[in-house]
């Protein structure tokens, strides 16, 4: 019998992780976004480019540049497990991610992209939109959420409010990521059997297994109307999660040219002389018990 993955397993695999990448990130001096070799590990090459989002987002702040990035795709095809991959290593004051919940009543009267400027990157900015706008274009108008005018003027005024922002200088970066029907329907299973992974099982979620055709016509729609050459939707096929994340990195590291831009050695200071100070006595302070 096959052993459930539980809380602290999942953990483990996280931490040993993110510690095999912590060790492998000074040895990332190959060629910039050169073909990796055939022997190629997952762990390496996720050092290396996170290595190398460090350069990117160093040149975006330098630069003053405005990048958006779009993820969307089906329930459990992988977004969050990119964008986490994404920002772990980067400085959350530059490399943010947006993540809308329900409109409230308030925010449904407004223009509909109203809810989502404030988000919009700011010059230095990286902002990855966890759904976005295009909500609207999915779940809202498979599950009757909107209007069929709402639906329609949808599909007419994104193309053109995405123009104005690429024309207002913001980098646009779209992603759809694709999984396969017995894929996610794995996934699902793992989410309800898992309690670290259960809470990313929302009642929408579930309530959408019911409507997979009608994803499926609402996307290819969506597409029809909004890949455009100026904003494309770039598909991500994420059925091998490890892949995606690879793949995905990579491919948006090419969307904004930038230059070498290792962080310079950093020569630290000598700390300056303790002589007179005296700590205060340990029963003047409040220590975490010592649980570990």
């Amino acid at each position: 019998m096959t052993k459930k993955p539980g809380k602290r397993s999942e953990l483990r695999a996280d931490a040993a992780e993110n510690a095999h990448i912590e060790k492998t990130w000074h040895v990332t001096g190959r060629t910039r976004l050169r073909r990796p070799s055939r022997d190629w590990k997952y762990v390496e090459e996720l050092a290396y480019l996170q290595s190398e989002l460090i350069k990117l987002q160093e040149w975006v702040r330098v630069k003053g540049l405005r990048v958006a990035v779009i993820f969307e795709g089906r329930d459990a095809a992988g977004k969050g497990g990119v964008i986490k991959r994404i920002t772990e290593s980067l400085n959350p004051r530059f490399c943010r991610i947006a993540a809308l919940g329900t409109p409230n009543e308030r925010e449904r009267s407004q223009w509909y992209f109203q809810r989502y400027a404030p988000h919009l990157p700011a010059a230095g900015e990286i902002v990855l939109f966890d759904r976005s706008w295009y909500n609207r274009a999915g779940v809202e108008r498979v599950m009757g959420f909107c209007t069929e005018s709402e639906y329609t003027e949808f599909l007419r005024s994104c193309p053109l409010f995405e123009e104005m922002l690429i024309r207002s200088g913001i980098i646009l970066v779209k992603y759809w990521f694709s999984v396969s029907d017995e894929e996610q329907e794995k996934r699902f299973q793992e989410r309800i059997s898992n309690p670290i992974k259960r809470w990313k099982l929302s009642p929408m979620d579930l309530e959408s297994r019911k409507h997979w055709v009608e994803y499926s016509k609402a996307k290819d729609a969506m597409f029809k109307a909004t890949d455009l050459p100026a904003s494309p939707w770039y598909v991500v096929e994420s059925d091998n999660k490890k892949t995606a994340r690879l793949n995905c990195i990579t491919h948006l590291l090419g969307q904004v040219p930038y230059p070498e831009m290792t962080p310079v050695q950093i020569e630290v200071p000598p700390r300056q002389d303790d002589t007179g100070y005296k700590r205060p006595k340990r029963s003047t302070q409040r220590f975490l018990p010592k649980v570990y």
